[in-house]
């Protein structure tokens, strides 16, 4: 119980601690890397919710595929450090808009709560490391995936593998215009006339 309250608020402390870093330095590759940072630590919360699918899936999705192309990208484009000299009273209005629509979004989230009759003493915490035995997300998502809808997740597999083909094939074209090293007629030439003596006058 103390180890999962504790495990809670370490990947909670990390998480808020992290994105503060990306919108706070100024290298982009920083806070990509800060982003990633994130990302682990709320995939760490959802497993500990017990939603083992999704912070999988925050993994292999946000971490493995986006932040990794964003890595890329800024990495490719090479952005250089510029001073902006914004004034502080230009992003005071953003800031407070932003805060008062995520701040009433948490106060709904307290709301509901007495809105289905649910009090603070009506939650239990359960670790999810105890309930081993219980069928997991996982297991319940490949089911479904792999039974009722199998033909529909084959299917989409096929098309994204035809459309992984399309854009390969697209992107090869051949040029004629351009000169291209031949191997066979470099190694099948006359070895005695590649190096020639000149004299030079003096």
């Amino acid at each position: 119980m103390y180890t999962d309250l504790f495990l809670y608020f370490l990947f909670s402390s990390f998480a808020l601690l992290a994105s503060l870093m990306v919108i706070s330095l100024s290298n982009a590759v920083h806070s990509v890397l800060f982003l990633i940072l994130v990302f682990c630590n709320i995939a760490g919360l959802l497993l500990l919710l017990g939603a083992e699918f999704l912070s999988f899936m925050l993994l292999i999705v946000y971490v493995g595929a986006i932040a990794v192309l964003f890595l890329f990208v800024v990495m490719m484009l090479n952005i250089k450090k510029t001073s902006t000299t914004l004034s502080f009273f230009f992003n005071r209005p953003i800031g407070i808009i932003t805060f008062s629509i995520l701040f009433n979004q948490l106060l709904g989230v307290f709301n509901d709560f007495d809105t289905f009759g649910l009090k603070q003493k009506d939650l239990i915490w359960i670790s999810w490391i105890t309930e081993h035995n219980n069928l997991t997300n996982i297991q319940a998502v490949g089911k479904v995936f792999y039974t009722k809808y199998s033909f529909l997740f084959i299917l989409s597999g096929l098309i994204l593998l035809v459309a992984m083909l399309g854009a390969i094939i697209l992107t090869m074209h051949q040029r004629t215009d351009v000169k291209k090293q031949k191997i066979e007629l470099q190694l099948n030439r006359n070895f005695g006339g590649s190096v020639k003596f000149i004299n030079l006058r003096k």
